[in-house]
């Protein structure tokens, strides 16, 4: 049996081993290029919500844009809420997406592949050049984090609707 104090100590020699000298001499030697750089805080409400365009999503979706990180970075996310029976286009990624669902009951379809449900703390991987697509429940609100890359300026390909059939069955 381990006291508290042997498992404290325990720990902060774990977290002294991850703080080799070499370490520290690695994160020293890039302090001078990293000075002139600054963080970068998107306060909550400094970006407006938008409506899904129906050009894109069928029934009353709401889109918070999260991030967009600067070049040469690719990667950008945004929190989509879903109100009961709304649900995206079948579409693709080009470097693939992941979903983590946050609130609610959602579904999501892969072309050829049977309608999964979703829940809260899920997290979903869609591959590159997967066409799926992903939604509400017929009866329960759905809000997840969609990140996704960037190539060559583009992160998604849309396609059309999912049919009321298809989103149904």
């Amino acid at each position: 049996m381990y006291s508290r104090r042997g498992v404290v100590a325990a720990v902060a020699c774990g977290i002294a081993a991850l703080t080799t000298p070499r370490r520290l001499a690695a994160q020293t030697s890039a302090e001078p290029r990293n000075r002139d750089m600054d963080i970068d805080i998107k306060r909550n409400g400094s970006r407006p919500s938008a409506k899904g365009s129906p050009d894109w999503f069928t029934g009353s979706v709401r889109v918070d844009p999260l991030f967009q990180a600067p070049d040469p970075a690719r990667a950008g996310a945004g929190q989509v809420t879903f109100e009961p029976g709304a649900r995206t286009n079948w579409h693709t990624h080009p470097l693939g997406q992941t979903l983590i669902i946050t609130a609610g009951l959602g579904w999501v379809q892969r072309e050829g592949g049977p309608i999964e449900e979703v829940r809260p703390g899920d997290v979903v991987w869609f591959p590159a050049g997967l066409k799926h697509w992903h939604g509400a429940t017929p009866t329960t609100a759905m809000t997840h984090i969609a990140i996704q890359e960037s190539l060559d300026g583009k992160n998604v390909d849309w396609m059309e609707k999912v049919a009321d059939e298809q989103y149904r069955k």
